[in-house]
């Protein structure tokens, strides 16, 4: 069997699934509950001085069907005592010596930034996460987001806790900025020992349309919170990578955002990611899903050969480039199974109305089978992917394999378009039908 275990910065886990510190870590009596279910690890919701908190807190966007795809909440940071937080992780010490316990911190000055840290140590904290990530709430009064957006504020607040850490920190990075290399940047300028991402996105999911307030309502009013869920997913999977890409950039990662399979914690692994952080799937489904993620991680390892978490970190990585280093000579072409097609007309309507007008129809009303314009087809992708029927529409290579160009070495051999009307234009000669011809389509 392959070795789940894992040595993130120093911090020791029996896998690599901690739970992201948010209302599931709210407790001891919770992350005991996660440990002895399975977790690897649990990064305690974030310690500061307590909070109030409002009530409603949370609120959905649900998509045909599937509900909380994506999660908004309006919740701060621990609104119990801090002698409290501190006996229950003592306590969980005591009872998972072998699990990761990490603290997550938020306060103001230097001064309690060095007493807290050390108050989390001597409860027995494995390691620390600073939260510099929230985007509501806390990031009103200096904190949360507010540092995260801040590079060389983020780097001071690290160097003041680096100063008296005796455990490895983690700064927990906000994806409230344009460029997210630059607070890593900043992380590992400070000292930090690595870093985790994403923290929540600012949001708003919804409006009452009946009352005109957003949701979560609270007492007819509400304000932006911090989204996440499955819906979040891409843009965390593209910040992991890019903090992954940074030269030298020698932090290990631990990847957050709309994790609620095996296969997606595979995927910010192979993006980077040496741990990863769950916390809306278990919000969700509750701490048993932990008994699929890690048979589901055993197998795909034992399928592609992997003793250790190790050695998948970052394999996607030299696959994936910047768009002027991709092969313009590669060309598919959809092709489509006529035995699977039930005749929904989704491909035609999608490349008509929404692509390249690549997808014909056969005049025989009896037969609604779509039909591919093989000469027309750019291969975009869009008709398998709007197709419902899983391996109806394929894309097919139709180049020799063999010839490769980029854009990048056109730049540099000057074979670009370089003017508005460059016959070099990729379209250029491309059949589109004429304007009027869409007043004949029939409807």
């Amino acid at each position: 069997m392959p070795d789940l275990s894992v040595n993130f910065a120093g911090i020791k886990a029996p896998n690599p699934f901690w739970l992201a510190s948010a209302p599931p870590t709210n407790s001891g009596y919770q992350i005991m509950k996660a440990f002895d279910a399975g977790w690897g690890g649990a990064v305690w919701k974030t310690l500061g001085v307590p909070v109030v908190n409002v009530s409603s807190r949370y609120a959905s966007v649900n998509y045909k069907g599937n509900r909380m795809i994506g999660l908004n909440n309006i919740e701060l940071i621990t609104d119990r005592p801090l002698k409290d937080n501190l006996r229950e992780m003592e306590e969980v010490k005591k009872y998972f010596p072998d699990h990761a316990v990490i603290a997550s911190l938020m306060v103001e000055s230097k001064a309690q930034w060095h007493q807290i840290v050390k108050d989390v140590e001597n409860a027995g904290a494995d390691g620390i996460e600073l939260n510099f990530g929230c985007p509501h709430g806390m990031c009103e009064r200096g904190m949360g987001s507010a540092v995260g957006q801040e590079p060389s504020v983020l780097k001071t607040i690290v160097e003041w806790v680096m100063e008296v850490a005796k455990v490895p920190v983690i700064v927990k990075l906000t994806p409230n900025i344009s460029d997210i290399t630059y607070p890593a940047q900043a992380a590992k300028e400070g000292g930090a020992d690595a870093i985790s991402l994403i923290n929540t996105i600012q949001s708003l999911v919804g409006v009452d349309i009946d009352n005109f307030v957003p949701y979560p309502i609270v007492d007819g009013k509400s304000t932006n919170g911090g989204y996440c869920g499955p819906a979040v997913k891409p843009i965390a999977l593209n910040m992991t990578k890019n903090c992954a890409q940074i030269p030298n950039y020698d932090l290990p990662i631990s990847g957050i955002g709309g994790i609620e399979t095996w296969r997606d914690a595979v995927e910010f692994m192979l993006l980077g990611a040496s741990t990863v952080q769950i916390c809306t799937a278990v919000m969700h489904y509750g701490f048993g899903i932990i008994r699929d993620l890690v048979p589901g991680l055993e197998s795909y390892m034992i399928d592609k050969g992997f003793n250790t978490i190790d050695e998948m970190v970052g394999k996607a990585l030299p696959n994936t480039k910047t768009w002027e280093n991709l092969n313009l000579k590669y060309k598919v072409t959809a092709s489509i199974d006529e035995s699977k097609c039930i005749g929904c007309q989704l491909c035609y309507t999608a490349c008509e109305d929404g692509a390249h007008q690549a997808i014909g129809l056969k005049g025989d009303e009896e037969n609604r089978i779509p039909f591919i314009i093989d000469e027309n087809c750019v291969g975009c992708n869009l008709c398998s992917l709007v197709c419902p029927v899983e391996e109806c529409i394929t894309m097919v290579q139709t180049d020799d394999g063999k010839s490769h160009n980029t854009w990048k070495e056109r730049t540099e051999a000057n074979e670009i378009p370089n003017d508005f009307n460059d016959e070099r234009a990729g379209g250029n000669g491309h059949w589109i039908p004429e304007p009027k011809d869409a007043l004949k389509k029939k409807r």
